[in-house]
């Protein structure tokens, strides 16, 4: 008999074991990361014209390279392996070569340019250039600018639409969405939107698109198959940062000065959702699996 229960207690024992290390593996999944393996980040410092180099597997910062004066609007061009940006006080676009850490061109566009917008096939780039009032195309394996075209006052933002047949830009003194084709640059269109517009977000059919105001607490719907205003949609305070889901069902607004994130129903061109997320919360990025969002807060 204490054989048979030194058995039981021994079996009981064992399956427990067996239980928490399932229950552990489950929760304590540690990162494998193969050898040899680069993961790379680039930040730019505006305080003197570098870009920091910054290797994520080692957390560290492994370089700084010298693009030019107030570098922003740093995008990643994964085809070519090239990070290009701007230099607002400058005045052109440079490209960055990733893998060999230097310049490899840079691309005079006119005074103040502030973003880098690429086609879908990554063959082209286009840069809007605020103190020029001018957008301008650049072949991306060349590095020749093909074309310029005249914008309204001060263009801030630039969006290709999906199927590349658009270039959406926002004329922040005229208050307008303007659009042009993106092959030749000619104006096809110019739509009134909130006060000041900034930012573009355009839905994955190409069918909308969305544009913060800086100074009013509103964003634009834009029927870019009509090329109509449908709606100003009211928020709690000035859009900080819009961030889209990746079947664009969902718009996501960060708004700091009321401390929330607001959520917009995209077919539906309403907020349907508050939520409180931190003093001041800005900007933001979704996973891969948009299953979870994750928010700056610039005051905490």
């Amino acid at each position: 008999m204490p054989r048979l229960l030194n058995f039981r207690i021994l079996f009981v024992l064992t399956l427990l074991a067996v239980l928490a290390a399932v229950e552990i593996s489950r929760e304590y999944q540690p990162s494998f990361l193969r050898p040899g393996l680069r993961l790379y980040a680039y930040v730019a410092n505006a305080a003197d014209g570098t870009v920091s180099v910054v290797d994520l597997v080692r957390l560290s910062t492994i370089a700084a390279i010298a693009v030019g004066p107030s570098p922003m609007g740093l995008r990643t061009l994964n085809s070519q392996k090239q990070v290009w940006g701007v230099s607002n006080e400058g005045g052109y676009v440079w490209v960055l070569d990733a893998a060999a850490g230097k310049i490899a061109a840079r691309i005079s566009t006119g005074a103040a340019p502030l973003t880098v917008e690429f086609s879908p096939d990554s063959r082209r780039a286009y840069v809007p250039a605020s103190g020029a009032n001018s957008l301008i195309e650049i072949n991306t394996s060349s590095k020749e600018v093909l074309a310029r075209a005249r914008t309204g006052r001060r263009p801030w933002d630039a969006r290709v639409t999906p199927d590349g047949q658009l270039v959406l830009v926002t004329d922040r003194e005229d208050s307008a969405l303007e659009l042009f084709d993106a092959r030749t640059l000619a104006p096809v269109g110019k739509i009134p939107v909130a006060s000041h517009p900034e930012q573009i977000v355009v839905l994955p059919d190409g069918a909308t698109a969305f544009v913060s105001s800086a100074d009013t607490n509103k964003i634009s719907a834009v029927d870019l198959h009509r090329r109509v205003l449908l709606a100003n949609l009211e928020l709690a305070g000035p859009p900080g940062r819009m961030i889209l889901k990746p079947d664009g069902g969902e718009l996501y607004v960060t708004v700091p000065d009321s401390h929330e994130m607001e959520i917009v129903n995209t077919r539906t061109t309403e907020v349907v959702q508050s939520m409180p997320v931190g003093l001041a919360p800005l900007d933001g990025t979704l996973t891969s699996n948009a299953e979870e969002l994750y928010i700056s807060d610039a005051a905490a």
